[in-house]
C-alpha cells in the first residue's frame, strides 16, 4: 500500500505556504519535529529544491517509513530518533547551525492510530501500550496497575478534562487486583459500566481517558512545554514556526509561548523601548486557524486541528 493511501497530512498546503518565505532560497534548513510518515516533509522537499530537512521522531516505525518515503531526496534529509524538544541535538546531528523553519504536527500520528497493536485507539482491542517510543519503559498498562487512585484521578482530569475522573479512578483501583487491565477492550468495558447513561449519550468517555493515558505515558505536555521555547530560540531572523495542535491543552501551551515571544519585555512606563526589549516574533495567524469544511470532509482527522504560526523578526542573526 502506498504511503499516500494510508496517510493524508493535515493542512498540507497551508503549512507549506506559511513556511515558504523562510525556505525559498539557498542553504535553508527546516525541521519537521513530528516526522510521522513524512507527508509534510515530502511536500517541503519537493517544493523547495535547495532546502535541507531534518526529520525528528521518537517512533522507530515512523522513522523507517519516512526514510523509505524520502529516499529519492538523498542526502537532503537527515533523520534523528529523539523527542521533539531536542532541537539543539538534532541540529548538531545534522551538522548545521542555521534553522529557517520548523513544523510541529502534535498528538498521536496516523501510523500509531491505524496500527491496532499499538493500543492507542479505544475502538480496537489491543494491549494497553500507547508508547510512541517502544524503547521507553512506561506503558498504559503499567500506569493503570501501579498509579494511586489520586494520581489516576489527576491525570484523567488534567489531561483528559474528564468530569468523571474520580469515579473512573476509583473503579479501576477497586477492580485491578482481581482483574488486571491488560487490553483496551477491558478498559473500555470498565469505563462504560462506570458511566451514567445520560453522560454516555454525550460521547464515549473512553476517548478522554485514552487521551489522558497517552499523554501521561509519553510525557507529551512536558515535552511540548520545553520544545516550543527551544524551537523559538533556535530560529534565525526571517525564520518561521508552524504548530498544529489537536486539543486545548496543547494549544494553550503554544498560545502562551507565542504570545510571550511576540510581546515587548520593556517595563511598564518606560519612555523609550530599548532594542533588547522589542518583540522577537510576529504572529502570522489571527488566533488559531481551523480546517475548512472541505478539508474536514476529505480528511476527518483535521476536524480538531488548531494551527498557529509566527516569524522571527529580530535577534538570532546567522
Amino acid at each position: 500500500m502506498a504511503h499516500n493511501d494510508i496517510h493524508t497530512p493535515v493542512l498540507l498546503d497551508r503549512c507549506v505556504n506559511l513556511l515558504a518565505p523562510a525556505l525559498d532560497g539557498p542553504g535553508r534548513v527546516v525541521i519537521d519535529a513530528t516526522l510521522g510518515m513524512g507527508g509534510h516533509s515530502e511536500a517541503l522537499l519537493d517544493r523547495f529544491p535547495d532546502v535541507h530537512l531534518i526529520g525528528i521522531d521518537r517512533d522507530a516505525d515512523a522513522l523507517q517509513i519516512a526514510e523509505e518515503r524520502l529516499a529519492p531526496f538523498g542526502d537532503r534529509a537527515t533523520f534523528v530518533k529523539t523527542e521533539y524538544d531536542d532541537i539543539v541535538g538534532a541540529l548538531e546531528v545534522a551538522k548545521v547551525e542555521r534553522l529557517d523553519g520548523i513544523l510541529f504536527d502534535l498528538g498521536v500520528s496516523s501510523l500509531q492510530l491505524d496500527r491496532a497493536e499499538r493500543g492507542f485507539s479505544y475502538s480496537q482491542d489491543a494491549p494497553l501500550d500507547m508508547r510512541m517510543d517502544a524503547d521507553s519503559e512506561l506503558t498504559a498498562e503499567k500506569v493503570l496497575a501501579t498509579y494511586s487512585e489520586a494520581d489516576l484521578r489527576r491525570i484523567f482530569h488534567r489531561y483528559g478534562e474528564e468530569k468523571l475522573a474520580g469515579r473512573f479512578a476509583r473503579t479501576i483501583v477497586e477492580t485491578r487486583d482481581e482483574q488486571p487491565l491488560r487490553t483496551s477492550a477491558q478498559l473500555v468495558q470498565l469505563i462504560d459500566k462506570a458511566t451514567p447513561a445520560a453522560v454516555r449519550r454525550s460521547g464515549h468517555p473512553a476517548k478522554r481517558v485514552f487521551q489522558a493515558l497517552r499523554i501521561e505515558v509519553n510525557r507529551e505536555l512536558a515535552v511540548l512545554e520545553s520544545a516550543i521555547p527551544s524551537a523559538l530560540d533556535s530560529i534565525a531572523v526571517g525564520g518561521r514556526i508552524v504548530v498544529m495542535s489537536y486539543q486545548s491543552l496543547e494549544d494553550r501551551i503554544v498560545k502562551r509561548a507565542f504570545h510571550a515571544a511576540s510581546q515587548s519585555s520593556a517595563p511598564a512606563g518606560l519612555p523609550v523601548e530599548l532594542p533588547e526589549h522589542q518583540a522577537k516574533f510576529e504572529l502570522l495567524t489571527r488566533g488559531a486557524e481551523r480546517a475548512s469544511e472541505t478539508e474536514i470532509a476529505a480528511n476527518p482527522r483535521a476536524t480538531p486541528v488548531r494551527l498557529r504560526a509566527a516569524e522571527r523578526i529580530r535577534g538570532k542573526k546567522l
